[in-house]
């Protein structure tokens, strides 16, 4: 890994992918930005995190999308900072985000492609996780 990129915690890291799905499509809407800080305020995975964090790692993340292999290297971080044991939950988190807003854009479908192939979620798990996505973000 480059010695220049810096390191993120757990909590920072799984933060790093729900920005980057938010803004995956170059636009972070405000339905997205709400529902990563309401996952940050209430899930126990983020217990004790300082949310004034988020903006660093918001500026992290679109730094690396603006270099030209900004995605390999911010998955690079993930790998190292996120324990296997949360790989499910990485994904969760980022597909709520995609979900967020009630539109799934193209370039958000990829990126989740990508999450999934990066942290080796099983086909039959990444399903279930999306449908429980779509299923919490409903409108009436």
């Amino acid at each position: 890994m480059d010695a220049s990129l810096p390191s993120l915690s757990q909590q920072d890291a799984l933060v790093a992918l729900m920005i980057a799905v938010s803004g995956s499509h170059g636009t972070v809407e405000t339905s997205e930005l709400v529902a990563i800080q309401q996952m940050v305020n209430h899930l126990p995975v983020f217990a004790g995190y300082d949310i004034d964090r988020i903006k660093n790692v918001a500026q992290v993340v679109f730094d690396l999308f603006s270099e030209e292999d900004g995605l390999d290297a911010l998955f690079a971080l993930i790998r190292v900072a996120i324990e296997p044991r949360l790989f499910e939950t990485a994904y969760a988190l980022s597909c709520d985000v995609a979900a967020a807003d009630g539109h799934l854009y193209q370039t958000e479908l990829r990126l989740l492609e990508e999450i999934r192939e990066e942290l080796r979620i099983d086909k039959l798990h990444a399903a279930a996780i999306e449908r429980g996505a779509r299923a919490r973000h409903l409108r009436a």
